[in-house]
């Protein structure tokens, strides 16, 4: 990946998952590695109804210099293929006069209201917003967003996934 330009990329999440596991065997390389892909637009999107419309409406709202949408929804008590559990990670100067989490994440939500209302199509949304200049600060200190944690079985109300 050194010395190449980023692109806008949709690819499965386990390729993902790959991706990130194999270049961040060490702090050097996972350095690298989120300085030359999260540093421009990118995005992670499962390609489904759901994530294109929460990656189009973020954009639209946001302008972000980073966006990831991830759905993770394999990681809960859900059938294949679901879109119900996502977690966006949203860096954008637009927050610089949302001065708290909640104010960004209030943002987010509004955006999103037709997704996360009791009706829409998402159960749960993992949010994490910020200005360039804190994703940066949060590079350089070699940290990262990972998955969320698995499910730990909800209410049990579904049939587990085969």
């Amino acid at each position: 990946l050194r010395g190449e330009e980023t692109k806008v990329v949709r690819q499965p999440k386990t390729t993902i998952n790959n991706r990130i596991i194999m270049l961040s065997n060490t702090i050097g390389r996972r350095q690298h590695y989120f300085r030359s892909i999260m540093s421009s637009a990118t995005r992670f999107s499962s390609g489904g109804p759901v994530s294109e419309a929460i990656t189009t409406k973020l954009q639209q709202a946001f302008s972000p210099t980073h966006l990831e949408v991830r759905n993770e929804s394999h990681m809960h008590n859900v059938p294949q293929n679901s879109e119900t559990h996502f977690k966006v990670i949203v860096i954008s100067d637009k927050f610089k006069d949302a001065k708290t989490p909640i104010k960004r994440h209030r943002l987010i939500n509004e955006t999103l209201r037709e997704e996360v209302a009791a009706d829409g199509p998402v159960h749960a949304l993992s949010i994490v917003a910020m200005t360039p200049d804190k994703w940066q600060a949060k590079l350089d200190q070699g940290e990262s967003v990972g998955p969320s944690p698995n499910c730990r079985g909800g209410d049990g109300s579904l049939p587990p996934k085969h």
